[in-house]
């Protein structure tokens, strides 16, 4: 195994293997890899940084697809991008399932991209509890572009939007009924809404649902950190290349516009305190799991499930006995 130092400057001169053994650093949970995985992230530190862009969207409607072209297409331009995609968990081996390299053939084999499938581990909204490190460390190794791919659609997707710059909700052409199927929720938190599949027979429903999204988002507020005319809604097509390019412009215009309004470097100090408070409610939880707490805990849950005690009772024992002297 290398070192800390060892990972770290082959990180820095753009190694693809010490980046690829870091990010499986960082995902252990063995706690002598976590205490090398903090080293490695303060050694590093955040003098790098890459555009983030999280990007989810309903199953089936081209998300590898889109990301395989959109990448490549930044690739010719000479950006390197990193993509992480995370996969759905085995439940019973906690591996990924669906293996995002194998569905993005093409970018694979590209040697300006970096293509990780991560396990959700059973996280909320498919998000890799470590998803965040690993765009860390794909930063520091040089990447222009980090894509985070989650696995669906849902409420708890704001973990992505944690971790990102721009978030993209990417849908497929539908009818009118089928727009109160996304939640409001997901809407408010994009910043660009692409209709995929706007290519032959679809195409003139893509362009339909494109403007009935873009009818909803002008009912949304507008939100601060945003210029006139976002979010907005855009119809592409990853198999024929159509408007991928028209909607890189559209994200660079928000990220610079951003930048020079500095709502960028608080949107970026807002999510490093965001993710520190994770970690610090992650690492009480797992102490209270370590004993002694944990056969208290124990007891206590058990007498909750027999409803001798409620479950605002016995929380409230566990603290007050957490916050007594030792």
């Amino acid at each position: 195994m290398a070192t800390v130092a060892e990972l770290a400057n082959g990180i820095k001169a753009g190694d693809r293997r010490s980046l690829a053994r870091a990010i499986t650093l960082v995902e252990s949970g063995r706690p002598d890899h976590r205490a090398q995985a903090v080293e490695l992230l303060s050694v590093l530190g955040t003098a790098r940084q890459a555009l983030r862009i999280g990007l989810s969207g309903t199953p089936g409607v081209g998300k590898s697809t889109f990301i395989e072209a959109f990448g490549l297409m930044l690739t010719g331009m000479g950006k390197r991008v990193a993509v992480l995609a995370v996969d759905p968990s085995s439940a019973r081996s906690g591996g990924s399932i669906l293996g995002d390299k194998t569905r993005m053939e093409h970018l694979s084999r590209d040697p300006m991209a970096f293509i990780r499938p991560s396990p959700s581990q059973a996280q909320m909204g498919g998000v890799a509890r470590r998803s965040r490190e690993a765009v860390a460390l794909c930063e520091a190794a040089g990447f222009d572009v980090v894509l985070v791919e989650t696995v669906g659609v849902g409420q708890s997707e704001t973990m992505v939007a944690e971790m990102c710059d721009l978030f993209l909700l990417l849908l497929a052409p539908a009818g009118g009924d089928e727009l109160q199927g996304v939640k409001r929720g997901i809407m408010e938190m994009a910043d660009l809404i692409l209709v995929n599949k706007a290519d032959g027979d679809l195409k003139p429903a893509a362009l339909r649902t494109m403007a009935d999204y873009a009818g909803a988002l002008h009912l949304l507020r507008k939100r601060p950190q945003d210029p006139a005319g976002f979010p907005k809604a855009m119809a592409v097509s990853a198999v024929e290349q159509a408007g991928l390019a028209e909607a890189w412009a559209q994200m660079q215009t928000l990220a610079d516009w951003r930048r020079s309004h500095g709502h960028w470097d608080t949107r970026r100090a807002d999510q490093s305190r965001h993710w520190f408070e994770a970690e610090v409610r992650h690492g009480l939880l797992a102490a209270l799991l370590r004993e002694p707490t944990k056969g208290i805990m124990a007891d206590l849950g058990n007498r909750v499930a027999k409803g001798t005690t409620t479950p605002e009772a016995a929380a409230a024992e566990m603290l007050a006995l957490l916050g007594k002297p030792g």
